[in-house]
């Protein structure tokens, strides 16, 4: 049987193996592949610490107490789960290609993940934002005419930062507004914007990605200083910074997704269109968005009703 200790040839190739298995068999994306990988190692690492040097040595015991040993600290209840549903992935694996005799974690259960309203910022905070970010771009400089259309784009989609970095240049139609971009499992969907979004995008492609691009540069609808394709950090780093500037509780780019799918509703959209732009396997990811307009009009009618 496999040694899972740390350094061991065995744990290395059975890592190896499964990480080929998410990627190949699963579709999830790259940052759930990697993570899923890290959680098991994780797990692989405590399980040898406590006398269970091999896969098959690994029982529901083990499995629960190394939850509960994350539990006590200050993990959040959405790592918990994923780090459940990672061993769960893990095992099933294991048991199907014969590396376990029997699936441990079969009656593994996790804490639910809760169900916290996502974080929504009202119209004029957002019109503050993105009126900030173009009035720093009147002078032309390449950098403020990117965060301009960056923050537009992610407002006027609602796609996610990690789909925005990774969309490039033949992605966008800025004629036709509309974004094309890939979520998770590897689905593409193409996506509409507005005409504030079009000029920002239209000033960023004319006047300040040619001041970027360097011979080397990638196809990027996005650059970063050097030249390269902006990454995940440095477009939060855009985010953060822009609320800074424009004086309002600083939000990260989810926020800006979930503020554009809120909004949306609150102006009529339907939950199945909202589904579709959001990128959403399950309408119930997306009904949330209707408890969330729900709370503001409780919040307004407790603020301005006599008898609330």
């Amino acid at each position: 049987m496999a040694e899972i200790t740390a350094g061991a040839p065995d744990r290395a190739r059975l890592l190896s193996d499964f990480s080929a298995h998410l990627g190949a068999q699963r579709g999830l994306s790259e940052h759930t592949n990697r993570a899923y990988l890290g959680d098991v190692d994780l797990l692989l690492g405590y399980a040898s610490r406590h006398g269970r040097t091999t896969l098959d040595s690994i029982d529901l015991g083990v499995l629960r107490g190394w939850l509960a040993s994350m539990a006590t600290t200050r993990h959040s209840r959405a790592t918990l789960a994923r780090r459940g549903a990672a061993v769960r992935t893990f095992f099933a694996w294991a048991t199907r290609t014969h590396r376990v005799p029997a699936d441990p974690a079969l009656r593994l259960a996790t804490a639910r993940t809760g169900s916290a309203l996502p974080t929504v910022l009202q119209v004029e905070p957002v019109n503050q934002l993105l009126d900030q970010a173009r009035d720093r771009a009147q002078d032309g400089d390449a950098v403020a005419l990117r965060d301009w259309a960056l923050l537009e784009l992610l407002y006027a989609t609602g796609v996610r930062v990690g789909e925005l970095c990774g969309a490039d240049l033949a992605a966008a139609d800025v004629h036709e507004r509309t974004l094309r971009v890939v979520g998770k499992g590897d689905k593409e969907r193409v996506v509409p914007f507005g005409l504030p979004a079009q000029k920002a995008l239209a000033a960023w492609l004319e006047r300040g990605r040619p001041l970027l691009a360097v011979p080397t540069s990638p196809p990027a609808l996005f650059l970063g200083l050097r030249g390269g394709r902006l990454d995940q950090r440095q477009a939060r780093s855009v985010v953060h910074q822009a609320a800074s500037l424009a004086g309002i509780d600083d939000v990260a780019p989810h926020a800006l997704r979930h503020t554009a799918a809120t909004h949306l509703l609150e102006g009529g959209s339907d939950l199945r269109s909202v589904q579709e732009l959001l990128g959403h396997a399950s309408l119930a990811t997306t009904q949330r968005y209707t408890h969330v307009s729900a709370e503001r009009l409780r919040s307004a009618f407790q603020q301005a009703h006599p008898r609330a």
